[in-house]
């Protein structure tokens, strides 16, 4: 962003020959550089500052604020800025001058404009702008999730390209290319905020983007490599269009969520070669742990033979074993190759937070999620989420925990402090227990009583019902190209995420049963580029089967925002065998009965109603699916089809 300078001169009369000149100095930098050098001729080893971080801040939003300037030469003897209440308490150069430390007071009278800071060393002065901005209304910002929200996953490389001239941007030729699966592709920010009527349509309430920071691989469309922490990448569009991206959202009700990634970098970020600090990341370049290396079976009475066994995430949650056995995933580079961020060294535990609050403050986005939750101290969280939510209460974070067993994902939950004594503050969690079961019962053919018993699990959790309920995402094959999949299978696996507790979540494309295995399980929503030939965004766009498995969806997401029991219901087992699941939902003004049937064949089923929540039933209304029931004695008959989900309303 560019802001002009501007200073207003008062009462100059009478002031030194030498004030004068310094005013003058600072007036004669460029609108929107980041150097204003000295009038003598730069000298060859002058300071240079070419990258502010964060590069604009906001009056009254924290009392102090960090800088890292980017450089060359820049071991500061003193640092000033022309405005008398921020004042530079301190300041630190490192790696040879290449980066500069500048920690600011921001006093409470500031007014919103440009301070101009002069940094002089040995061998020059140079300056640098720092916009500082008054906080506008919260009002329709930072809302977080609630339980009637609805949210849809979107890789935004692959969801619609609204403006062709960002696909391959002057500093990233050769990187777009529709024909490669993991090439770019040209969907963009401006492609989701044009098809923000489609999610209307739909039904859902939120949308959570894959990471859109400037990332530097030719071929990370999802954006798990940044090169800049504080800038979107250009195949996706700029800061600018993020920001419309959330306030047109938020105009027609729908909430924005960022994937923020903390725990570390792209192999190509500036830092890699040359970090700002000997400890900003645990290990180097050269010498590292690999995230990937684990515990050896034998450590939990494992034999070669068996197929299933414990991790080094049980090792986190084990309050038996010492650091060691889990250095590997707190310490090590993701797949031995992302660079590993030290959020035990305050200082960029600080850079973090600053970073986070400043996608928040810039955007008025409602929540984070966040990725490879497990690799970052819980110390970490436990103050990043402090201090976050001490800004802003009502953002939501969700966090990823990608694990079958609900005994290690619970520890990850907020809400309470755990044997280390460390409550991590996170909001919610991906249900990933959940999401491995379902997958098992209906494409495995493991008994549907499975899912019955991964809720039992709930005790855990001190809010189970923020637990975000998916049947998919961009890190596994999509359901439809699973092997033993079926129309009927995916309509049951996205009826069960919107029926059962929990805030329910949909990745792009499962709505209209698009197929997709690795490595594209990210292909191109059809319809979201200019020439293609179909358009599912349109009824008349889709196949018989697309428009089957849309309705199905759109159908339940009515239902859910109708029926409040489907949305925040207390959830109780009326019956559990090898073939079906008949749960109910309870809420005040309500309750329901979803019976879900895995078997090929129907199924009559009776349930004695005594000692449950519907003991009182005088009938029951069908709203959804084919199912009949009826109350008999103190029963409930129930005639299901093969491969079915009904839902009931109590009378």
């Amino acid at each position: 962003m560019k802001t002009s300078v501007s200073f207003r001169l008062r009462s100059i009369i009478g002031r030194s020959i030498q004030k004068l000149l310094f005013v003058a100095i600072l007036i004669g930098s460029t609108a929107g550089t980041l150097l204003a050098q000295d009038e003598q001729a730069p000298q060859k080893d002058a300071p240079v500052v070419t990258k502010i971080e964060p590069p604009s801040w906001w009056i009254n939003l924290t009392p102090e604020l960090m800088l890292l300037l980017s450089g060359r030469n820049l071991e500061a003897t003193r640092v000033a800025c022309n405005l008398p209440s921020v004042l530079v308490e301190r300041t630190q150069a490192t790696a040879g001058g290449d980066y500069l430390f500048v920690w600011l007071k921001i006093g409470a009278e500031t007014k919103s404009g440009t301070a101009v800071c002069r940094v002089k060393t040995p061998t020059g002065i140079t300056s640098f702008e720092l916009p500082l901005a008054g906080r506008a209304m919260s009002a329709g910002k930072f809302q977080g999730l609630s339980q009637e929200d609805v949210i849809y996953l979107i890789v935004p490389d692959r969801f619609a390209n609204g403006d062709p001239t960002n696909d391959e941007p002057a500093e990233a030729r050769g990187t777009h290319d529709r024909s490669n699966a993991r090439a770019y592709h040209g969907g963009d920010l401006q492609g989701i905020r044009e098809h923000l009527p489609y999610f209307k349509e739909l039904g859902v309430t939120a949308l959570s983007l894959t990471p859109i920071m400037k990332d530097g691989a030719a071929q990370d469309y999802q954006g798990y490599g940044a090169v800049d922490l504080y800038a979107v990448d250009p195949h996706l569009g700029t800061v600018q269009e993020y920001q419309e991206l959330v306030a047109e959202a938020h105009k027609q009700g729908i909430k924005i969520f960022f994937d923020l990634l903390l725990n570390h970098v792209g192999p190509k970020h500036p830092w890699v070669a040359e970090p700002p600090l000997p400890d900003w990341f645990h290990g180097t370049q050269q010498r590292h742990l690999n995230t990937s290396v684990g515990l050896k079976g034998e450590f939990w009475g494992e034999n070669e033979k068996q197929s299933a066994g414990h991790d080094a995430f049980e090792a986190l949650m084990d309050p038996h074993a010492p650091p060691g056995l889990s250095r590997n995933l707190t310490d090590g580079w993701l797949f031995g190759t992302l660079p590993d961020l030290n959020t035990e060294n305050p200082i960029v535990a600080e850079y973090l937070l600053q970073q986070s609050i400043w996608w928040a403050e810039t955007s008025g986005l409602d929540g984070y999620q966040l990725d490879t939750f497990p690799y970052v101290p819980r110390k970490f969280w436990a103050v990043w989420h402090t201090r976050l939510h001490s800004i802003y209460p009502q953002l939501t974070t969700i966090g990823e925990v990608s694990h079958p067993d609900p005994i290690v994902t619970s520890f990850f939950a907020g809400g309470q402090r755990r044997f280390d004594g460390v409550d991590s503050g996170l909001n919610a969690l991906f249900d990933s227990p959940l999401f491995f079961v379902l997958r098992d019962v209906l494409l495995k053919g493991a008994p549907a009583g499975r899912i019955a018993d991964v809720l039992r699990h709930d005790s855990l959790y001190v809010h189970p019902d923020n637990l975000v309920t998916i049947c998919g995402n961009h890190d596994v094959p999509r359901f439809a190209s699973a092997e033993g999949s079926s129309i009927s299978k995916q309509k049951l696996a996205l009826g069960l995420t919107l029926s059962l507790r929990g805030i329910p979540a949909i990745y792009y494309g499962d709505e209209i049963g698009m197929p997709g295995g690795d490595p594209n399980n990210g292909r191109d929503f059809p319809g979201g580029w200019p020439g293609d030939a179909k358009n599912a965004f349109t009824s008349e766009g889709r196949t018989t089967e697309q428009q089957e498995i849309f309705s199905y969806v759109q159908t339940l997401l009515r239902l859910r925002h109708e029926h409040p029991a489907l949305q925040a219901g207390r959830l109780w087992h009326l019956s559990s065998d090898d073939a079906s699941y008949v749960f109910l939902r309870e809420a005040e003004e309500e309750r329901v009965i979803i019976a879900f049937n895995n078997s090929m064949d129907a199924r009559a089923l009776k349930i004695l109603l005594r000692d449950t929540p519907a003991k009182d039933a005088a009938g029951f209304s069908q709203v959804f699916g084919q199912a009949q029931a009826d109350v008999k004695g103190g029963e409930v008959h129930i005639s299901m089809p093969a491969q079915s989900i009904s839902i009931f309303v109590l009378d």
